[in-house]
């Protein structure tokens, strides 16, 4: 799982961006095919790949932004509702959670009900981008399309993802409380 830090000055063909581009990949298809399972099942591989995501893009070694390469948008505004939509639909009424780490929490006095479906939609636009871009094997493009992706890991979905991974936990395991 975890790799030895010998010829890290390529990272982009380096174990740990293809065990991240793996899991990448496994969680953006299997959100694409979401109408093909049913509750249950999405509860449960969401609860085993979303940790494994966030190992593979925690143990990342710094990436170098040796490159300026235009990225552009592989997963469309379209593509991402699409998403979000059939997720919700999936979910019915454990989509939403109540959320303590949302920026509008301390202007709020209230809680902030957030879902899980924009949370995951919101991960697999960065990771659809990432993965539409690296597949086209430049190691240019390559490159900034991983540093990019790590960086909004950092910033941004990674705390979707731990946020949405507390939310699935208790909807996989709530029938045990019931």
């Amino acid at each position: 799982m975890f790799y030895p830090e010998n010829n890290m000055e390529d990272i982009v063909y380096s174990n740990y961006t293809i065990d991240f581009a793996r899991v990448a990949l496994e969680y953006c298809v299997f959100v694409e095919k979401v109408k093909e399972t049913d509750k249950k099942t999405f509860v449960d591989n969401m609860t085993k790949v979303l940790p494994l995501l966030y190992l593979k893009a925690s143990v990342m070694p710094e990436i170098k932004d040796d490159f300026e390469s235009d990225l552009g948008i592989k997963v469309t505004e379209d593509l991402y509702s699409k998403v979000q939509d059939t997720i919700s639909e999936l979910l019915k009424e454990d989509d939403l959670y109540l959320e303590t780490f949302h920026p509008d929490i301390k202007l709020s006095d209230s809680p902030v009900a957030v879902k899980v479906s924009e949370n995951l939609a919101d991960i697999y636009q960065d990771l659809g981008n990432f993965i539409g871009i690296f597949k086209n094997g430049h190691k240019e493009t390559m490159n900034d399309a991983l540093l990019l992706c790590i960086e909004n890991f950092k910033q941004y979905w990674g705390q979707f993802l731990v946020n949405a991974l507390r939310a699935l936990h208790h909807i996989k395991y709530k029938e045990i409380e019931e």
